[in-house]
Formats: structure tokens, sequence, C-alpha cells
């Protein structure tokens, strides 16, 4: 029995440390144009109740998304000990391309996965990197293709990236603003003969919403009435709090479900870090569809509140510093069954199970 397996994993998490207290002097404004009431200190007091960040990671001007994207491959490859040039894929989930500090525009030709295949030196023609869009669920749905690939008799070894530099398109007079950051995650993942049924992906599920969902999550303007027309990241926090409360958990039943796997067996939750009331709501809900009220106490890590919300880039990440020991209270074991979620622009939601090797 053949089975896809993480054998490796890396993350570059940028130096450059961002405070609440570092959006004090932000003059905040509303969506209709008037500024938001209270004082910044205020506002940034509530944000970080709702969210359960305090500080977030923005990458050095020198570096794009492709660069940190290279440097957390750098990682994964190392740690799986495999040759680079044995790799059949390269696949990077992202929403901006590469956009240098200063800029506002992307730049998307040739394509990142091209570049990190560049800039890791890998020379094998038969290597073929390509780019997948799919908002935060990107990483995630990369999983899901290169497993397809490998089912396919294509490929047996990926590289597959989440990155982002969404510093480069925020809006410093809108209080969303404050939830984003940069970084960047990676897996090798290699489709490989395993004794266990039990190990490995087992399965997957995918939901995709492109009504007046896809106006959830966009490119706008500025709500401050003397910026620049940006473009810049927008978000309907509440229609996206709605939408994924309402069908994430129902996607990672469904994922469960066709594991074969019972929710007892779940020993740790993997889900996109995108603001830490909205996570616990969701998996709360999951579990209440099995009838149970309360989640394990230690089911789910997160790292949200020092990393912010990197888009593609937090579920890998999170896993590296799962795998790495570097959580607090959070261990991976031969045969534990992860979930892995995760929901984002599109509206798109996906969710994978894996027995950890």
């Amino acid at each position: 029995m053949h089975r896809s397996i993480i054998i490796g994993s890396g993350a570059y998490i940028p130096e450059n440390i961002v405070r609440n207290s570092d959006f004090l002097s932000h003059v905040f404004y509303s969506q209709n144009g008037g500024s938001e009431q209270g004082a910044p200190l205020g506002i940034i007091d509530k944000f970080a109740k709702i969210t359960g960040i305090t500080e977030r990671r923005y990458a050095p001007a020198e570096l794009s998304a492709s660069h940190l994207a290279a440097n957390a491959a750098l990682g994964a490859i190392a740690d799986s000990g495999i040759d680079k040039e044995s790799l059949d894929l390269v696949i990077v989930a992202h929403n901006f391309g590469d956009i240098k500090d200063g800029l506002s525009y992307p730049d998307l030709v040739p394509s990142i996965a091209s570049r990190v295949k560049r800039q890791l030196g890998i020379s094998n023609p038969s290597c073929v990197p390509h780019d997948l869009i799919f908002g935060c669920p990107g990483w995630l749905q990369g999983v899901i293709h290169a497993d397809a690939f490998f089912k396919a008799g294509m490929a047996k070894t990926a590289l597959i990236i989440g990155v982002d530099t969404l510093s480069r398109v925020l809006d410093p007079h809108d209080r969303d603003s404050m939830i984003f950051s940069d970084g960047a995650g990676a897996v090798v993942l290699r489709y490989e003969e395993v004794d266990d049924p039990a190990l490995g992906v087992l399965s997957a599920a995918v939901r995709s919403d492109c009504g007046e969902e896809t106006d959830y999550i966009y490119l706008g303007s500025s709500l401050g009435p003397a910026s620049p027309d940006g473009p810049y990241l927008k978000m309907k926090g509440r229609k996206v709090y709605e939408y994924a409360l309402r069908h994430v958990p129902a996607a990672m039943k469904e994922c469960l479900e066709k594991s074969g796997r019972s929710i007892e067996d779940v020993k740790a939750i993997f889900i996109h870090q995108a603001n830490e009331k909205m996570d616990e709501a969701i998996v709360k809900a999951f579990y209440g569809l099995y009838g149970i009220a309360e989640p394990p106490e230690k089911v789910m890590p997160m790292c949200i509140q020092w990393l912010g919300n990197s888009s593609v880039a937090t579920i890998p990440t999170l896993f590296d510093l799962v795998k790495r020991s570097t959580m607090p209270g959070f261990e991976l074991r031969n045969g534990d069954l992860l979930l892995f979620a995760s929901v984002g622009a599109g509206m798109n939601i996906n969710a994978v199970s894996y027995g950890h090797l």
C-alpha cells in the first residue's frame, strides 16, 4: 500500500516583530468613510481580545515572497534528507506573488514556483514548478493536488510551499490590517509504501462557494481620505466568520468520515490561523457535530498570537513548529491522527486527514 507521507518540513519566520503598540499612531476609518470611534488604544485592545493577536511578523524590505518561500523550502529539504534533484513537483501556494517593498503591484511572471526552483538551484528539467492560488487554503490544496498526482502515477515527490507577504497590501487606515502578516512554510511530500493503512494522507474534503461569497475577501481602495488607491487587502469580517462557522465544521466532519476513523482518534487539529476566536468556535462546532460539548484541551495548537495571519503560510508553519517540539504542550507521535482545515478567499474550504509518520 502506498500513501503520501510528509518526510520533511521547514518554515521562514521573519525576524521583524510588529507589536500592537506599533499601530497607536494610526488613524483608523470605518467602511463608510468616517473615523473609527474611540482612541487607537481602545480600538487595538478590542482587536486583540477578538483575534488573540498581540504581534505579527513582516518581511525585510530586501526579500520578496519567492525569497521567503525558498528559505522555507531549504529547511524542508534538509529535514527530509532527499536530494533536491529528485523532486518531481514544486508547488507554491500564494495570493499576491512577488511584491517588492514600496510597490503596490504583484510580479507574477515567471511564476513564484519557477523562481523558487531557480533559487534552490534545481537543474532537473523533469521537476515541474507551478503556482496555486486558492486563497488561504492554498497550501492544503497543494497537498491535495500532489496526492492526486501521486495516485495518478505522474509524480513521487513534491515540495509544497505556502507563502505570502501581506504586509505589502495592507491599508494603514483599516483596523483589519492588523490581522495580517508575512511568512512561509513548506513540506516535502513523498509517495511511499507503508505497512500501516492508518499512515499518510487518508482523505480530503473541499468546498467552494463563488456567489456573493467572492466579495467577502477582495482587493479594494484605502479607507483613508488621502491615501493612494492601493490595491489593498479587504475583508468583510462578519461575513467571513459566519461563512466559516457554517461550513468548515461540516467539511472537517466529511473529511474525517471519509478516513474511516472516529472523532476520538483525532490527536491534533491544524487549522488556518485566521482569528483565535473564530478558530476556537470552528473546532467547538466540529466537536458539537458529534455531540461533544467541549473539544479536548490540547487538540488545537495556535501560533496566531505571535505570528498573526500569514494566509497560506499559517498551517505549514504551525505544523513545522509543532513537529520540531517548539510549541509547549504539543508533541507529535507516530500514528497520531491529524486533521488539517482551512478557509479563505473564494470562498474556499478544505480539510485533510493525515496519519503522522
